[in-house]
């Protein structure tokens, strides 16, 4: 069994941070469609701006919002404004492994999708 990357969203902008929340983080509903991320499940973020890396589980924002809130204790790791990437993963087979397409959501400074693709990462 392998541990694959399964829907990533690029770039995306933190719209606010509640250190006074039980803890996860909102997202937009239609970006975590998009990258196949559903409710409760658990997440990666990255923070781009200051190097921070957590794990929590994704709640649903509402839709069309452009929400990404960081609740609860991670909150002290991000600023409103810091560009983030989120992360959810996949547990399968090694053959499933050889053939596997992530679901990838590039977004604007709005949070609005402009891209999504499903395959390799360009470099």
């Amino acid at each position: 069994m392998r541990t694959m990357m399964k829907g990533k969203i690029h770039r995306a902008r933190v719209t606010s941070a509640r250190l006074d929340y039980e803890g996860s983080i909102s997202i937009d509903t239609v970006l975590m469609e998009a990258a196949d991320i559903l409710p409760y499940e658990k997440v990666h973020v990255l923070n781009i701006e200051n190097g921070a890396r957590f794990e929590t589980y994704a709640v649903e924002g509402e839709r069309g919002s452009g929400e990404i809130g960081v609740l609860g204790a991670a909150a002290r790791l991000v600023s409103v404004g810091d560009k983030v990437i989120i992360l959810a993963y996949a547990v399968v087979t090694e053959e499933e492994a050889q053939h596997w397409q992530p679901r990838l959501v590039y977004v604007d400074e709005h949070n609005t999708i402009v891209k999504v693709k499903e395959g390799v990462l360009s470099h």
